[in-house]
């Protein structure tokens, strides 16, 4: 495998949109075609522009196809990936070279091609676009409405070389190259094949593809050079001109101090490139004076905001020393900077803008006065191209001519980016999105809310449900899996929804809050239905009452067999009714979830404690599940002075509604939930009047969900982080300073003293470190435990060392969340049922063309009642891959046979950005991972990929590596080594692709 793409022939391009259109409804991949209302035209440069808005220079207008792609969904403004004169195999990219999971990162500049081959790509899609704009009815009748604008680098030498100027000329006037004369011929010979295109349109095709250049310099170019190259594109060239401006004119200060602000402190740059970088004092008056010069000339000028921003690499995020930050977290800073300049300029400086744009700003930046835009790295997301549909509808204004930029509303925009929760790093790491694994070779779609939930809820399908108002449907579908859908609704800790696709366009679908609307809705018409059938067979024992306990009763009545469960307090609940405070869940709601547990028949025998199974055993139970928790206190000792166990005081708290005499400064020690809650409740405690959590590292690292720290803040905690507890003396507890280390690989960053103490006030500390698993208990009951003091079982049934006996919950590794003691509850009963104690259900959908509409449209949460609309549907169609590839070397096909699309890659139109891992579900990278169309032999050899190469379409015969061996083979040979599965997607390839085999 190589990572040097293979140009599309002009030819082969024709074939692909115009067949792929006819039998898909797509083109090259994109299922939405904008068509553009010349009512809201523009002009810019003397040309029309039917939509301001575009993709930057980067890797969607490096190819052809990209170009054809970003068009066909919205985009009519270019900015042409930039040439200079080191291009092709003499360009250092480092690959994997794209990382846009967040934030983005990525250590590529110029186009890869040779700049030849970029001018012809750009000539091709020039052709291409005049085509589709008449064919399908997207743009104005003559073809016009979109524009390229040229990108060149990097200094005054290189662009007045043969090879820039020749590309440079070209582009204004085409007609003289052989491209131009190529396509022009290839489309007059083809003209039949088209319905509405015309030998007059295509004869009409203008060769002049470029008025208008942004000059792209190099970190450290002098402003002198910076002039006399603008000077030159201006009156040698005859070009309107921008010139790209880079974040470093802010000042080293003002953009450290914004990241730090802004939750980007971990994002590491030196002031060196603040002090080689243009200086603002410096290009102010240059600034004037290009202004005039091009007014002189009758042409227009401006600035590009915003150049990219180098930072170092730290965490081995891509493989450079030095990579450029774009997306969200360089919104703040390209915004402040045209706010500047507007400012400087009085709005009278032309600003075209990139750096952070996306659907939650593009508008306000248009509607300021600043455009065309240009995006890149919201195009790098799911939804890829097909986000341009979106934004392009939301800046479509009558009369939109150019009036100025206005500072007021630039300044606006750039006072509320700091805090605008589109841009701020969330308080804490992002959580995986993955799944252990490779991508299958085939049927890859799956639904990773459901993978991601320990007991594989069956999500997908109740939204369906919930969608259609179907809440009692819903409940049956919640409850097969889940008997504690209130709890759950309520304060589970939703794994599902940090595994939500939807998390890559703005919010995870609230998975939660849709159960719970569920639970609501469908809670009596389910109870009416339930009826407690006979319980006969072997009888289990159940000791302990909380959510594990509860979910084991309920999994082995509702299957028939009898349970009692032992409980030591006088309900069911365990740590969520005795300890979670009312203000998180309400007794009521735990309540009907022990109604739903209790409804196939379930005893249960309050007020008891159980220490000898033996006893258990004598009265006849054949199984014994311990569900105990983890009821050993987590101490925490001080050199000084005693604390306060957290789950001690909570359940405290909870008994006598927050009226307990623990002073008005109260320290937390802790950064998990259980922190969190104690914290919160603390300072819902009479008299209390400060609350400080203590942690040692910053809110960054706490284990704490990234919910219930933002519910502490809201609720006026006051954090103090970088500080280990040391002694607690006449109401001061003294701490030692600490201080955050370098990171290592996976991004975590150990403590060290600084040696300095500080003192917090504190009449009461209370301690969050953790429950223990009750060791002893284990120990005197015959239970082997390992050196931690966890009972040792079997990890399929949870079965312990004494047989008969099973451990589930907190009570088997420490304190954890309820679904997962819902996990163990379930695993338990099985092995003691000896089958199945659930099912699942389908979530097939019918009719794809709903979710695909869904696809590359962003939409802020909704009520809980209505997020189910926004769901994916990715165990139906997952096509993250596809999406986010700007070369579109991942391709959809429909196989017969098949029940689902599937997934091949395309090796001649990859150059390995590594993009498509960043988003793929599975631990994997589709680019080296999915069965892999090769061009040819000779490309085939050069990878490792598992893939084919064919040999005759005609025939189906074909040359296939599958598990390290090759085989040629015919699509129709049985008998072959090449699982079916394989054969019908190269059959599908050779029969209705075959335009991608050239």
């Amino acid at each position: 495998m190589s990572d040097r793409m293979t140009p599309i022939p002009f030819s082969q391009m024709v074939e692909w949109i115009l067949e792929e259109e006819k039998s898909k409804g797509a083109v090259v991949g994109i299922r939405r075609p904008y068509r553009a209302d010349k009512k809201y035209n523009r002009t810019i440069f003397g040309r029309t522009l039917e939509t301001p808005v575009g993709p930057a220079a980067g890797p969607h207008t490096q190819l052809t196809q990209n170009i054809v792609a970003a068009y066909y969904a919205g985009s009519r403004f270019f900015e042409l990936k930039t040439v200079q004169i080191i291009d092709g195999e003499d360009l250092p990219v480092s690959k994997p070279c794209i990382k846009a999971d967040d934030e983005c990162y990525n250590c590529e500049w110029s186009t890869e091609l040779y700049v030849p081959q970029a001018q012809e790509e750009y000539i091709k899609a020039w052709f291409l676009l005049h085509v589709l704009a008449k064919e399908y009815g997207l743009g104005g009748a003559d073809g016009a409405g979109f524009q390229f604008n040229m990108s060149v680098g990097y200094d005054l030498e290189g662009i007045k070389s043969p090879k820039i100027d020749s590309f440079i000329e070209s582009m204004k006037d085409a007609s003289g190259t052989e491209t131009y004369q190529a396509c022009r011929q290839y489309l007059l010979e083809h003209v039949g094949e088209f319905k509405h295109v015309t030998k007059e349109d295509i004869e009409n095709i203008s060769p002049n593809i470029c008025n208008s250049v942004t000059l792209s310099t190099l970190h450290g170019c002098p402003p002198q050079e910076i002039e006399r190259i603008a000077t030159y594109l201006i009156e040698e060239k005859g070009l309107h001109t921008f010139i790209k401006c880079n974040p470093t004119l802010l000042g080293y200060e003002f953009a450290r101090e914004t990241m730090d602000r802004m939750g980007y402190d971990y994002v590491a740059f030196g002031d060196f490139h603040f002090l080689d970088d243009l200086q603002y004092e410096d290009a102010i008056p240059m600034l004037k004076r290009l202004m005039a010069l091009a007014d002189g000339k009758n042409l227009e000028f401006g600035v590009k905001i915003t150049n990219t921003f180098p930072v170092d690499v730290k965490q081995n995020e891509l493989p450079s020393e030095e990579m450029y930050m774009s997306g969200k977290s360089l919104y703040p800073l390209s915004i402040s900077l045209a706010a500047k300049l507007a400012k400087e300029f009085d709005g009278k400086l032309r600003i075209s803008y990139s750096g952070g744009a996306d659907f939650f700003n593009i508008k306000e930046i248009v509607d300021a006065g600043i455009w065309p835009v240009t995006v890149a790295t919201t195009l790098l997301k799911p939804g890829g191209y097909q986000r341009m549909s979106q934004m392009a509808e939301l800046v479509q204004e009558e009369n939109g001519a150019f009036e100025g930029v206005s500072a007021e509303k630039t300044a606006k925009l750039a006072e509320n980016a700091i805090t605008d929760k589109h841009h701020v790093k969330d308080i804490k790491p992002l959580p995986s999105r993955k799944i252990d694994g490779n991508v299958p070779l085939v049927d890859c779609f799956f639904a990773p809310c459901k993978e991601g939930c320990p007991i594989h809820q069956d999500i997908t399908t109740y939204l369906q449900l919930a969608g259609a108002g179907k809440y009692e449907e819903a409940m049956k579908v919640i409850t097969e899996k889940n008997p504690l859908p209130f709890i759950t609704g309520t304060i589970c800790a939703h794994n599902c929804m940090s595994k939500c696709n939807r998390n890559f366009y703005e919010d995870p679908v609230n998975i939660r809050g849709v159960k719970l609307v569920c639970a609501e809705g469908g809670y009596d018409a389910l109870m009416k239905e339930v009826k407690a059938g006979t319980l006969s067979g072997k009888k289990t024992a159940i000791v302990g009452g909380g959510p594990a306990g509860m979910a084991a009763a309920y999994f082995l009545t509702k299957n028939g067999l009898p349970a009692t469960i032992y409980e030591q307090k006088d309900s069911l609940g365990g740590v969520v009714k005795h300890v979670i405070p009312g203000f998180r869940i309400a007794d009521g709601a735990i309540e009907k979830d022990a109604s739903i547990v209790t409804a196939y028949g379930a005893e249960v025998k309050y007020h008891t404690t159980v220490s000898s199974l033996d006893e258990l055993k004598a009265e006849g139970y054949d199984y014994i599940i311990l569900a105990t928790g983890a009821s050993k206190p987590g101490v925490l000792k001080l050199e000084a002075g005693e604390t306060v166990n957290a789950l001690d005081f909570l359940a405290e708290f909870k008994a006598k509604e927050g009226r307990l005499d623990i002073g008005s400064n109260v320290v937390v020690i802790g950064g998990g939930n259980t922190a969190m809650d104690t914290a919160r409740a603390a300072k819902r405690t009479t008299g209390v009047e400060h609350v400080y959590l203590v942690y040692r590292r910053t809110k960054r690292y706490m284990p704490a969900d990234a919910e219930e720290l933002e519910m502490a803040v809201e609720d006026g905690v006051e954090f103090k982080e970088l500080l280990a507890p040391v002694k607690l003396e006449n109401g001061r507890l003294l701490c030692d300073v600490m201080k955050l280390s370098d990171m290592d690989t996976s991004g975590r960053r150990g403590v060290a003293k600084t040696g300095e103490t500080v003192e917090i006030p504190a009449d009461t500390v209370i301690a969050a470190v953790g429950e223990q698993v009750p060791t002893s208990f284990y120990q005197e009951n015959g239970i082997n435990v390992s050196e931690r003091g966890k009972a040792l079982v079997n990890e399929e049934t949870l079965e312990t060392s004494r047989e008969g006996v099973f451990v589930i919950g907190d009570g088997l590794g420490g304190p954890a969340t309820v679904v997962e003691a819902m996990r163990d509850a379930r695993k338990a009963a099985e092995a003691i049922l000896g089958k199945p104690a659930a099912m699942d259900f389908d979530d097939t959908v019918s009719d794809l063309s709903k979710l695909y509409d869904r696809r590359g449209t962003l939409v802020e949460t909704k009520e809980d009642k209505e997020d189910c609309t926004r769901c994916l549907g990715c165990s139906n169609i997952c096509e993250n891959c596809v999406d986010v590839c700007p070369n579109r070397a991942n391709i959809t096909i429909t196989v017969p046979g098949m029940e689902k699309h599937q997934i091949i890659h395309v090796d001649y139109m990859c150059n390995e950005c590594g993009n498509c891992k960043s988003f793929c579900p599975y631990d994997s990278a589709p680019y080296l991972d999915k069965f892999t169309l090769f061009a040819n032999e000779a490309d085939m050899e050069n990878s490792k990929n598992q893939g084919f190469v064919v040999l005759n379409a005609e025939s189906g015969e074909c040359k296939v590596r599958y598990l390290g061996d090759i085989y040629t083979c015919k699509t129709s040979d049985e008998d072959s080594r090449v699982p079916e599965g394989l054969r019908r997607i190269i059959a599908a390839v050779c029969q209705d692709y075959n335009y991608l085999l050239g």
